[in-house]
């Protein structure tokens, strides 16, 4: 078996290895069938059992009521920037946005095209390195909408946003979905694309609250309409089968080890092994103000492009991989999802803590 190195990717990011080596299985077998999992029919009882048990998983690690439907969806949370205001803004309706990052930015423009949008609180001003407030919500909106972690910038919701009573509460959670407890009852709906800490890439998870499944016209697109898979069980169309099955998998695997406070304390204990190491560091800096901070994507510079170039290189030759920063802002970005290891994270501060002696 070849050697796997630390991956620090944003995603598609690193999965637990138990999950890997049963889904290896699976995939000549899944259990006693004779059929591998990716040749299922999505129709076939076997699948079925797959997608029912991922739901579960999902319900009980999340607590997620009867009051609530599970969707696996294709189209990436990208797809939902606009699917949400096409099945919930109406023209004549605001919804106000939390812009806090590029992801953020763009659902905020694809909400455009539906109904007005305002503007809620930014931080665009600071290159999106803190989480503003105090916010200022507009008079009636129809929905307010936020990204609870910002992989680009590496900023993070301590807790979810105040917002007026009756207004539908709406998050893109793609970058730390299922990283700590979450009260779904203070949500209307809940979406993440599932390659950070759920899943491959290819199946975007949306909550949504009953209420809401029927709220859009019935003259959309039938695959935009979220009815269409509330009634169908996720199975109107194929759905992505094998990311489905690997969900159900991981959700299980979070179960296993101690369920959502156990994944906090985790992550926690891993993002404060490289931010206190940046806190004291005289070449490394953190991008994000102290009290904005992500759990999940841990964003530092040195302060020169040469020398971040160099740390990148010498760090990928010795193992450490994905660490290069987005494209948009440079620097580096430290990847620490749930299934990251937390030997990954203090060999990389060792690495960091010799890198600067040879270069401080």
């Amino acid at each position: 078996m070849t050697t796997r190195i630390f991956n620090f990717s944003a995603g598609p990011a690193v999965l637990p290895v138990e999950v890997l080596e049963e889904a290896q299985d699976a995939l000549l077998s899944l259990g006693s069938t004779g059929i591998g999992i990716l040749e299922h029919s999505h129709r076939g009882k076997a699948f079925e059992a797959v997608r029912d048990e991922a739901e579960a998983n999902i319900r009980a690690v999340g607590g997620i009521s009867s009051d609530y439907q599970v969707l696996f969806l294709q189209g990436g949370a990208s797809l939902q920037f606009s699917m949400i205001p096409m099945n919930l803004l109406g023209a004549e309706q605001t919804a106000d946005y939390l812009v806090t990052g590029a992801w953020a930015q763009k659902a905020a423009k694809e909400a455009k095209l539906f109904g007005g949008v305002h503007v809620a609180g930014s931080s665009e001003d600071r290159n999106f390195c803190y989480i503003p407030k105090p916010i200022a919500y507009s008079a009636n909106p129809a929905y307010v909408h936020f990204t609870s972690n910002n992989t680009i910038f590496g900023t993070q919701f301590a807790t979810e946003p105040e917002v007026p009573a009756g207004v539908p509460l709406f998050c893109d959670a793609s970058s730390d979905i299922y990283s700590r407890p979450i009260d779904v009852a203070k949500y209307a709906l809940i979406y993440a694309g599932a390659q950070k800490n759920l899943g491959p890439s290819g199946v975007t998870l949306v909550i949504i609250r009953n209420d809401l499944v029927e709220r859009a016209s019935k003259k959309l697109p039938t695959m935009l309409q979220y009815r269409t898979f509330a009634a169908e069980k996720s199975l109107y169309n194929t759905p992505p089968t094998f990311g489905i099955y690997l969900i159900g998998l991981v959700v299980k695997w979070i179960q296993k080890h101690g369920g959502l406070d156990a994944m906090e304390a985790l992550n926690r204990e891993k993002a404060g092994l490289l931010y206190d190491y940046l806190s004291e560091s005289r070449l490394f800096k953190a991008t994000a103000d102290a009290d904005s901070r992500s759990l999940m994507n841990v964003t530092f510079v040195t302060g020169s492009d040469d020398v971040d170039a160099r740390f990148i290189k010498e760090a990928t030759a010795q193992g450490f991989d994905g660490l290069k920063g987005h494209r948009s802002v440079g620097g580096m970005r430290a990847s620490i999802y749930n299934a990251f290891p937390i030997e990954g994270v203090r060999e990389l501060v060792k690495f960091m803590k010799d890198f600067e002696h040879r270069n401080g």
